[in-house]
């Protein structure tokens, strides 16, 4: 007797493979922000591209880390070199600005680097000059080298809101050297010519300069020796803010 076979019962299809969720536009977001970005960094660079080498050197300068500054000074007097808090403020920074310009133009002549001496503090920035590099022994004329140098003062005082105070200075002998009937009256003529200069080359206000004579009153150092009364023989540009009271500037 023939049997029916049976037959297989029958297998369901196999399910489709799950397709990852989609994202959406999600994408767009993320392409937006790069597309932006891209954008500042183009932008960056063409600014840069435009900025002076000179202000692309203070602004290296200014973002380069250095240790941080004894008693909250800007400059160094002992080493000679920048020195600086993070971040500054817009006086702080005006004052390592003048300070950097300053530390350049003494650095690249060899014989103001042996004769001159910069630092800052919280008022203003000073620059130190021996009396050789601007004036012959006993005189009270500029030399050249002395009105190169005052071209640099000229552009700070034009570009940044300062005033500045000329000390003249001299050692205990210096007016035996010339005609002059004292060190008051030699060292207040120097600074007077300083001054002088200044607002004739450059058109600066006269009431943002002030020109002090210190005779020998104030030396560097003990006048002991020949190099100790070249040191205290000397001109100081301190260039500072407008409102600082005049006792704060005078020393």
């Amino acid at each position: 007797m023939l049997t029916a076979k049976k037959r297989p019962a029958p297998t369901k299809p196999p399910k489709p493979a799950a397709f990852p969720k989609s994202h959406g536009s999600s994408w767009k977001v993320a392409y937006a922000d790069f597309v932006t970005a891209m954008m500042a960094f183009f932008l960056l660079m063409w600014v840069l591209n435009m900025v002076p080498p000179s202000v692309q050197k203070q602004l290296e300068d200014y973002f380069k880390a250095t240790p941080k500054p004894p008693q909250g000074a800007l400059f160094s007097p002992e080493k000679n070199e920048p020195q600086r808090t993070a971040p500054l403020n817009r006086d702080e920074a005006m004052r390592y600005a003048i300070a950097v310009r300053f530390k350049k133009i003494i650095t690249e002549d060899p014989y103001l680097k042996e004769s001159s001496g910069i630092s800052a503090d919280d008022v203003g920035v000073l620059l130190r000059i021996q009396n050789g590099v601007l004036f012959a022994p006993g005189s009270a004329v500029l030399t050249e080298e002395a009105k190169r140098i005052l071209v640099d003062a000229v552009d700070v005082l034009k570009t940044y809101n300062v005033s500045l105070i000329i000390r003249g200075h001299a050692d205990a002998e210096e007016a035996a050297k010339g005609t002059f009937a004292s060190n008051w009256e030699l060292s207040g003529a120097r600074a007077a010519a300083a001054a002088r200069q200044i607002i004739a080359a450059g058109g600066i206000d006269p009431t943002r300069l002030r020109a002090v004579a210190y005779g020998d009153s104030r030396p560097l150092v003990p006048n002991l020796s020949p190099e100790a009364a070249a040191r205290n023989r000397r001109v100081e540009f301190y260039f500072h803010r407008p409102e600082v009271v005049s006792s704060q500037v005078l020393y």
